[in-house]
């Protein structure tokens, strides 16, 4: 690998002129965008946007590499032709995506098949199994991270349990693009240290690997990547895409590899008196900590800890989101009838009252795929309430009850937070597409009290790129929150416009 000083003296002294191209993996849909500045203002290019999913090939989940690795590429092919000529220059590309799932490696460094996906069922005896070998409380004293099924911890131990190769080295995905890009260099087989802590085998307080969580699950630590924080450059960008001219030049960088760490270093807020919601299939609610908290309070409302930029933590619960939505359209549309589009059902669900019935979006039974509307009957039952009409034709009624009861798990989750804190919160900002769905967020305002500040779409985009331009601008190739922000604000500014 080059030495990183005399990179950053060589960028520190082109033109002003910066472009860098940020690939945002979502479990539903991928993102490639060109965003240039040119010294007084940036401009912001979605470029290509490529459907994702699982598969389901006998009796797993599996993701499609092959077919997210071309959708990138592609969209580093189109960034390029988006150029002036004679002005063609990309000087970095960065990647991040959702956490937990990883790429198995062959001895080569080649992928060894398709990595499951974390909805895959294989996980949901592993956590039981994992405290055996060790306990609960300690793994959260050490770690910090919440307990959830699909952890990669519990991936991994279900790789050991289930025979698989426990010495087979394993990326996250969004770090194996950027490995990819990189040319398969060893030297670029990294862990970016934002989404190396949502694996539940980063130690909260040392910030690195947690030796005694692999030994006591039998894990090999040496299969395990090393760490690197957000911002850092791994090499030059190799491949089919370093043929053309745009490319000849471009390195690669690590930014906040875990897409909600780049959403939220993509708040431009510099203070500490709000919290957010990364609002998308998931839901992520939380604020910005200094220090890491692994109280016994912070144990039993199972927050987590994930590292940020500048070594801050977000402290953070996943609570269900869009995704219930998302597979009650899918059982609409395969069952025929009226097809739904979102703006219309939301439209419909603010004509009407908001609905006094809600249920528990983080029942077990509501992560698995599969026959949405009937399994959020069962849990309004539970819950009391009468079951609604499951048909499309009636689905305002069924989204009106969902949102309601996203709005009142997120005034649940805040309440617990500024308790387990001690910190008290004025504003609320909502990122991703959520920040999109005026009726959602106008429940949640009701429902919290608080300010709600709608942040950008895109807002895990707009983070990779503040945190690449922000190393591109570092003379150390270091990045700072307030670095950061600022040109978070600068990037926010340009997509508002």
């Amino acid at each position: 690998m080059e030495d990183l000083n005399s990179w950053s003296y060589r960028f520190n002294s082109l033109m002003d002129t910066l472009r860098c191209v940020a690939i945002d993996l979502g479990a539903g849909s991928c993102r490639v965008s060109l965003a240039e500045w040119d010294g007084t203002a940036a401009k912001v290019h979605l470029v290509h946007r490529y459907p994702n999913g699982p598969v389901e090939r006998d009796g797993h989940l599996y993701w499609q590499l092959d077919r997210l690795c071309q959708g990138a590429e592609e969209g580093l092919r189109l960034s390029a032709e988006l150029l002036p000529k004679g002005d063609d220059a990309i000087h970095s590309v960065g990647v991040d995506g959702w956490a937990v799932d990883y790429v198995r490696l062959d001895a080569s460094g080649r992928p060894l098949g398709d990595p499951f996906c974390y909805r895959d069922p294989r996980t949901e005896n592993a956590m039981p199994e994992v405290w055996a070998r060790i306990g609960r409380e300690r793994i959260y004293e050490l770690t910090g991270i919440q307990f959830l099924r699909f952890n990669t911890l519990y991936q991994l131990y279900a790789d050991r349990r289930d025979g698989l190769d426990p010495g087979a080295r394993w990326l996250n995905i969004p770090e194996y693009l950027l490995y990819r890009f990189c040319g398969l260099d060893p030297a670029t087989a990294v862990a970016e240290y934002t989404n190396a802590t949502h694996t539940q085998l980063v130690g909260a307080r040392t910030r690195y690997w947690c030796d005694e969580i692999f030994e006591q699950v039998g894990l090999d630590r040496s299969a395990a990547p090393r760490i690197v924080p957000p911002g850092t450059p791994l090499g030059p960008l190799r491949g089919d895409a370093a043929s053309l001219p745009a490319f000849s030049a471009t390195k690669v960088i690590a930014p906040a590899c875990h897409d909600t760490g780049s959403a939220v270093a993509g708040i431009p807020d510099a203070c500490r008196d709000w919290a957010f919601i990364s609002s998308g299939t998931w839901s992520l609610v939380g604020a910005v900590l200094e220090e890491p908290c692994t109280s016994a309070a912070a144990l039993r409302e199972n927050f987590t800890n994930e590292g940020g930029v500048g070594g801050t933590f977000r402290f953070l619960k996943n609570v269900n989101g869009m995704w219930l939505l998302e597979e009650c359209l899918r059982e609409w549309q395969i069952a025929g009838g009226h097809s739904w589009a979102l703006p219309e059902l939301i439209a419909e669900c603010k004509r009407r009252p908001a609905p006094k019935a809600v249920f528990n979006v983080d029942a077990a039974e509501l992560i698995l795929p599969g026959h949405m509307p009937s399994k959020i009957n069962r849990e309004l039952e539970k819950a009391g309430h009468e079951p609604l009409p499951e048909d499309a034709e009636r689905a305002p009624g069924m989204a009106n009850v969902i949102f309601a009861s996203l709005a009142a798990r997120y005034a649940e989750v805040l309440r617990a937070l500024q308790e387990v804190t001690g910190r008290r919160f004025r504003r609320l900002y909502v990122v991703g597409g959520g920040s999109q769905n005026e009726y959602l967020n106008r429940l949640i305002a009701e429902r919290t009290g608080l300010e709600v500040n709608l942040g950008p779409v895109e807002g895990s985009t707009l983070g990779n790129l503040a945190i690449q331009f922000a190393a591109l601008e570092s003379e150390e190739a270091k990045v700072t929150p307030p670095d950061v922000a600022r040109w978070a604000a600068r990037l926010v500014r340009s997509s508002s416009k």
